[in-house]
């Protein structure tokens, strides 16, 4: 049996969260190898320790949906668009170190 982080069991068709990044996809495949537990996520296609996963429920796993009928504003998408135009990126920012 392969659980999650909090000892939950994954199966396949379960909506997962990697606790690391946030990634949130459907388990597609599962496997066990030296004793590791690895769960396949359909989003990326890869491979997740299984104790790096956390399994979500309805409440977590929320789509939006979009309705066809609601008016386009282009307007509004227009003046949105012209306040990025200004910005300025300028060298004198503080840097990284390392």
């Amino acid at each position: 049996m392969i659980v999650d982080a909090r000892n939950k069991e994954i199966t396949l068709g379960s909506h997962v969260r990697y606790v690391d990044t946030g990634t949130i996809g459907e388990v597609t495949d599962s496997k066990i190898e030296n004793d590791i537990s690895w769960v396949k996520i359909d989003k990326t296609n890869l491979w997740y320790l299984a104790n790096k996963l956390e399994l979500l429920n309805d409440e977590d796993f929320k789509t939006k949906t979009y309705h066809d009928d609601k008016d386009i504003d282009i307007e509004a998408i227009k003046n949105s668009e012209k306040m990025f135009e200004d910005v300025e990126i300028s060298s004198s920012a503080a840097n990284g170190g390392g």
